[in-house]
């Protein structure tokens, strides 16, 4: 296995769950700059997700997001790993592992484009695929200069537009996905939280 499939794996973020989601009867298709407005209009969130990994396990917890490049997902008991992006770095601590946090750069995941600081989904090759089902609009996205690097889906509904469910798909097939509460933007959230233990800082503003 290779360590961005590990990553990936791990950190990402079912189509069979977002089924249980509230969702409304019928909705327009959003469109690319809709769904850019909407991942621009803030730039701190905090949630309760769940994950479905590629081997069929489940974890939940707790999402953080503080762009740009910055997320943080808290696991749930059993399950005590932590996943912190710092801006560049996205780093994997095993409360289990006597090595000291996993890293990878952050610009090699497919995550990296919805952490931007300036999303901007109408760029040339970067969406892959749009469509909806009447009830939700999906996008699949890429870094246009590097598609080996996977894809993202992303699931919105409209009405109020939220993002609810991502898919991460890495270069050697696996697929992670990642059902998203309720996110509460605009949280006040201090840039020590998505410091990686080990790493040291990645800066002091907001603290």
């Amino acid at each position: 296995m290779n360590t961005i499939t590990h990553l990936l794996r791990r950190a990402a973020l079912p189509v069979a769950l977002a089924a249980s989601l509230a969702l409304p009867a019928q909705a327009q298709q959003l469109s690319l700059k809709q769904i850019s407005a909407y991942l621009n209009s803030f730039s701190t969130a905090k949630g309760e997700f769940t994950q479905i990994n590629d081997d069929g396990t489940i974890n939940t917890g707790q999402i953080f997001i503080k762009r740009p490049g910055r997320v943080r997902f808290e696991y749930a008991p059993p399950e005590r790993t932590l996943v912190v992006a710092d801006g560049d770095t996205v780093g994997i601590v095993d409360p289990k592992s006597n090595t000291g946090p996993e890293a990878y750069p952050l610009h090699r995941t497919p995550l990296k484009i919805i952490l931007a600081s300036n999303v901007d989904l109408t760029r040339e090759r970067m969406v892959t695929g749009h469509a909806s089902d009447g009830k939700t609009t999906t996008i699949r996205a890429q870094d246009p200069e590097h598609p080996e690097y996977g894809n993202i889906e992303l699931v919105f509904t409209a009405n109020p537009v939220e993002l609810r469910q991502w898919v991460i798909n890495d270069n050697a097939g696996s697929r992670t996905t990642v059902v998203l509460g309720d996110l509460e933007t605009g949280v006040r959230l201090a840039n020590r939280q998505f410091e990686i233990p080990g790493k040291g800082p990645v800066g002091r503003q907001g603290d």
